[in-house]
């Protein structure tokens, strides 16, 4: 029997094609708890390294014979060490190659429809963080909004069609991630665009995105318009993209809402979000189709691997936006909160460019679950 190494480009289409995928995932137990490979049709089998020093003997009966083994850690080494005694035992198993920090790094992109005169747009799904960033493509210009630091993927895939990037975007000051934004801009020759309020403290030059803009991708006058719609942050901006696709940020998601907290204020921008998700999104037409900036759980892909619901979907049943009574709301979304990301408060200060951190800091400061949903 052989080991053989499969990477984050593999499991991704494994579950983007919601194949069947036995993961044995040697990490300590709250490791496993807190974050995970994640797939529809994926089991799962916890059992810490140190465990199976001695030997792996004690779990052969709990392993299947007739699916793929795919053995996890967070770097790969002890994987690919438990990896080499399953195969010694004749199974024929792999490890994940790069461990979870590469599948937090993996971007799988996704086409979300064409455009009206002739161009594309595409969804970039961050399956191991739950982020979700955009590609406009048009008469060889291209626009990305929400970039992660991974920019090469963008550069790579404009590339690829033909296309040169000519304007980033951030709908809001990340605190969950640290965005590529900024950075692509630069590489690329681009402009970039932050919404202003969310910007008195960043340390660079940007330009402001506000109401009303209108920002025209290639020769189709694909037209890219800013909506103001404050509450995950008090300058969180949503995109409506060839007057089809609502690019929501993380004030809204499939099944939840943004959380008004990650900048410590929660009681001052509750009634933000609300009117934002309240009084603005529903003078918006229902067929408008909602692209969020995170997912929560693998469920909310799409059968073709999209994250997307209408706007008028969302509205029937969507918890966060059926609370008719104020004060039920201001406490949904100020209390009992889940936890707050991974090195939240470093990773807004990189974003303003107040840090600039080394890449395995980068790394280590984005590993773990997404959390910006209020539940």
């Amino acid at each position: 029997m052989s080991v053989n190494a499969m990477s984050s480009k593999e499991v991704a289409q494994k579950v983007m094609d919601q194949e069947t995928l036995f993961i044995l995932d040697v990490r300590n137990e709250d490791a496993f708890q807190d974050w995970k490979v994640e797939g529809k049709n994926f089991t799962y089998l916890n059992v810490p390294y140190f465990d199976l020093l001695d030997g792996v003997e004690d779990i052969m009966d709990q392993l299947p014979k007739d699916q793929d083994i795919l053995v996890v850690c967070a770097k790969e080494g002890s994987s690919i060490m438990v990896a080499e005694m399953l195969s010694e035992e004749g199974l024929d198993v792999s490890y994940l190659s790069g461990g979870m920090k590469a599948w937090s790094e993996h971007l799988e992109p996704v086409k979300v429809g064409d455009l009206a005169d002739g161009g594309e747009l595409y969804q970039f799904v961050r399956l191991g963080k739950g982020c979700l960033s955009y590609m406009v493509l048009s008469g060889g210009e291209a626009a990305v909004i929400d970039a992660t630091r991974m920019t090469s993927a963008y550069t790579a895939f404009a590339g690829g069609k033909g296309a040169k990037i000519k304007h980033v975007f951030d709908t809001h000051l990340h605190a969950d991630h640290i965005s590529g934004g900024r950075m692509l801009a630069v590489q690329a020759g681009g402009s970039y665009w932050l919404p202003p309020k969310d910007a008195t403290e960043v340390t660079f030059d940007y330009n402001k995105l506000e109401d009303g803009n209108s920002v025209t991708i290639g020769t189709s006058t694909i037209d890219i318009q800013a909506l103001y719609t404050p509450g995950h942050t008090i300058g969180s901006t949503s995109f409506i993209i060839d007057g089809r696709y609502l690019l929501s940020g993380d004030i809204l998601f499939i099944d939840s809402i943004g959380r008004p907290d990650l900048a410590g204020m929660a009681e001052d921008w509750v009634g933000d979000l609300r009117e934002s998700l309240y009084t603005r999104y529903r003078k918006l037409q229902d067929d408008l189709i909602v692209l969020p900036a995170h997912f929560m759980v693998i469920e909310e892909l799409n059968e073709d691997g999209t994250v997307a619901r209408s706007l008028g979907e969302l509205l029937k049943e969507n918890h966060g936006l059926n609370i008719e009574d104020e004060g039920e709301f201001r406490k949904l979304v100020t209390e009992n909160l889940p936890p707050q990301p991974n090195a939240y408060q470093e990773i807004r200060e990189t974003n303003m460019g107040k840090v600039t951190p080394d890449e395995e800091t980068q790394r280590e400061m984005e590993i773990g679950p997404n959390r910006c949903a209020v539940r």
